[in-house]
């Protein structure tokens, strides 16, 4: 018989009551062995819609580790982790509260661990790929290098009937083993929000390990608006897209500076610098294409 698997499943929510219940449903119907069980630690940071509550209401059993509402995604998520790591649990899964399981996730997450452990791999992270709630599109899960110039511009792959390599991963669907989490750790504290479960995959590969993509849709999530879209607004002052951009949300200087450091080699202040003068060249053309727009006369009609 094989070993009972203790499962630690892993998330941080902040005022999405609705969208965390839908989620823990779908946990609640996972189609499971009787060896495989599952400890829930959910960290409520800060909700004042309370999701804290109707979790205690419906999901008696979830572990809740309460937030002030400055922790964001990298930093629930953290603390979420450590605290499962203390009880050595044989896997953990990262999982956003926003993201639906399928019935069969948690099983086909494992059986591609066993698949690639047959296969010799004996350090990885499986992913589970998220679709769009109404269409068959990719949102979030394994991600692959898509340019040769610039080492830590990334997109979604699609997934196949195979399990796929990948470079690193968003954390929405994450299996994690144990092995692994003794070699890595925790999640970094220099990351608020984002770029944490970047870092970690990127992490992982240095150690010599991989991170895979397991076959089809695991789940479904929305994909997110990106911040960045501010750079393009014209109706935006200078002083509210700089105020986007360092937003714990998108790319503030300090953290997008630490992921470059590790991961990009001696380049890294040229790629550091490259968004921000963006950012400005931007504003400076809108400001001007605003003037030019101005001084043009209006026609009599």
């Amino acid at each position: 018989m094989e070993k009972a698997s203790s499962i630690a499943v892993l998330i941080t929510c902040h005022n999405r009551r609705q969208k965390t219940l839908e989620c823990l449903e779908s946990l609640s119907k996972q189609e499971l062995p009787e060896e495989i069980s599952l400890t829930i630690y959910l960290v409520d940071d800060g909700s004042t819609d309370g999701t804290g509550q109707a979790v205690s209401q419906n999901y008696p059993k979830v572990k809740i580790l309460v937030g002030d509402g400055s922790l964001y995604w990298n930093g629930g998520m953290r603390v979420a982790f450590g605290e499962a790591l203390s009880f050595k649990h044989d896997y953990y899964l990262w999982l956003n509260d926003d993201t639906i399981l399928y019935p069969y996730t948690i099983d086909k997450l494992l059986s591609t661990s066993r698949h690639l452990s047959e296969q010799g791999e004996s350090l990885f992270i499986v992913v589970g790929a998220t679709c769009d709630p109404h269409r068959s599109e990719p949102t979030y899960g394994g991600l692959v290098r898509m340019s040769k110039w610039h080492p830590l511009k990334f997109k979604v792959i699609q997934p196949r009937e195979q399990v796929q390599r990948c470079d690193t991963m968003s954390g929405n669907c994450v299996l994690i083993s144990q092995t692994v989490a003794q070699e890595l750790g925790n999640l970094d504290p220099n990351f608020t929000h984002s770029k944490g479960d970047w870092d970690y995959g990127l992490r992982l590969k240095k150690k010599g390990g991989s991170v895979w993509l397991a076959p089809g849709y695991l789940a479904t999530c929305a994909e997110h608006p990106p911040h960045t879209n501010c750079w393009d607004n014209p109706d935006l002052t200078l002083r509210q897209r700089v105020k986007m951009v360092l937003d714990p949300k998108c790319l503030p200087m300090g953290e997008w500076r630490v992921l470059l450091q590790r991961h990009t080699g001696l380049l890294w202040p040229f790629y550091w610098v490259t968004p921000y003068v963006k950012l400005l060249w931007r504003s400076g053309y809108f400001k001007i294409q605003s003037i030019k727009k101005q001084m043009v006369p209006e026609k009599n009609n």
